[in-house]
């Protein structure tokens, strides 16, 4: 694999700060979820039933938070958004600790209504950032960056949990936020690059929102939603399987490698002279996914057949955004950013009930089956409002199926 190209990637000026700021500053935010379910569990005393409606609250307000940030980013600029979000983030972890189980549920939703946009921002300074050549191959390493912190943030909250309690362990995820939220306000990289800028002054009228939300965009974040929806079940699924086989105590270790392979096919697909459709990617990843619970439950013939469907994780994660930010004008690219944040949550959403009646019900295999078949339907049903020319995005390059 040749590492050419992301030493030119790195060379461009900004980069490498950006992403390495974003993948520290990511990891108290993969951190939230595991900290407070474990708050509500063991600090609270109450059970996972709980746990699952404060998660919810989160995801709700963080789904309907999301695009209204980027939407305030893309006309106020990248430090107020900071700047409300960081306070918000502060007052919440700082407080939630001692707060009654029915007051910290309100307290999560409105929380995740005003979260750190880390996500969503750092993909548009990405985009801004790069040029439009190098997009695709920076939005590869910014994927695989972000399986980092998700494999670091967890297990960071557990053993924070551990070892010194949720309470302390909540103010630690809470002066990680204000931390992160602090780098980017000093930092303030740009969430357009000069050109778009000046094309912006110009035309000196806002990005009307029918312009870019058509029913291509929508599909592209259908197909988003069916790769979470994919994703989500396959490690459910992977779980059950390893229960159900007494080989629990391996589960980090499946999981780890699961991640692996999404790390190197970034890798593999950023380092490619040409990108790929995300429907292609997608609907490949889906189809891929069907046969794997035909393995039993051994998990290590489980990793093996997980082998195909893993390695195009980030490749068509990244994929997604790198045709989102081609097709979308530079003066709506936070708002479609955001909205890709929430289709993200959706599909996560969506699938771990379904997940968890299939695998109760059928078992494992059949939450692999059902979860590679509904990813293929939703990419089908996206295909027929696919254009091959997208939306009208300045200087955007076509993506075809």
């Amino acid at each position: 694999m040749a590492l050419e190209p992301y030493r030119r990637l790195l060379s461009v000026p900004g980069v490498r700060s950006l992403l390495l700021v974003g993948t520290v500053a990511r990891i108290p935010a993969t951190a939230t979820g595991i900290t407070l379910t474990l708050h509500v569990v063991n600090g609270l005393g109450l059970g996972f039933a709980q746990a699952g409606l404060a998660a919810m609250a989160s995801a709700i307000g963080t789904a309907v938070g999301s695009p209204l940030a980027g939407r305030f980013v893309d006309r106020r600029g990248l430090r107020p958004v900071v700047l409300v979000t960081s306070l918000a983030q502060l007052a919440f972890w700082a407080t939630a600790w001692a707060l009654p189980f029915p007051a910290l549920l309100a307290a999560t939703a409105l929380a995740g209504l005003l979260s750190l946009p880390l996500f969503s921002v750092l993909k548009q300074c990405v985009a801004a950032m790069v040029p439009l050549e190098q997009r695709r191959l920076g939005y590869s390493l910014d994927s695989i960056l972000i399986e980092l912190s998700y494999m670091t943030g967890p297990a960071l909250g557990v053993l924070g949990v551990t070892l010194i309690g949720s309470t302390w362990t909540m103010c630690v995820v809470g002066v990680g936020l204000v931390g992160a939220g602090a780098a980017l306000f000093f930092m303030n990289p740009p969430v357009r690059s000069d050109e778009e800028a000046e094309e912006m002054a110009q035309a000196g009228e806002k990005v009307s929102r029918r312009r870019w939300l058509t029913p291509a965009v929508a599909g592209l974040l259908g197909t988003v939603c069916a790769a979470t929806f994919v994703l989500t079940t396959t490690e459910l699924a992977l779980v059950a399987t390893m229960k159900q086989s007494g080989d629990t105590a391996w589960t980090g270790l499946a999981i780890g490698v699961w991640c692996a392979y999404s790390l190197v096919g970034g890798l593999v697909y950023g380092g490619l002279s040409r990108g790929f459709s995300p429907l292609l990617l997608i609907g490949a990843m889906g189809v891929l996914t069907v046969p794997v619970g035909l393995v039993g439950d051994d998990w290590r013939w489980l990793m093996v057949a997980l082998l195909p469907a893993g390695v195009l994780c980030a490749p068509g994660l990244s994929a997604t955004v790198d045709t989102l930010s081609r097709w979308v004008p530079a003066g709506a690219r936070g708002e479609a950013m955001g909205l890709h944040g929430t289709a993200l949550l959706i599909g996560g959403a969506a699938s771990a009930p379904m997940a968890g009646a299939l695998i109760d019900s059928w078992g494992p295999g059949w939450a692999f089956a059902v979860a590679g078949l509904v990813g293929v339907a939703m990419v089908l049903l996206a295909l027929p409002f696919w254009r091959r020319t997208g939306v009208p995005a300045e200087g955007s390059v076509p993506v075809s199926v």
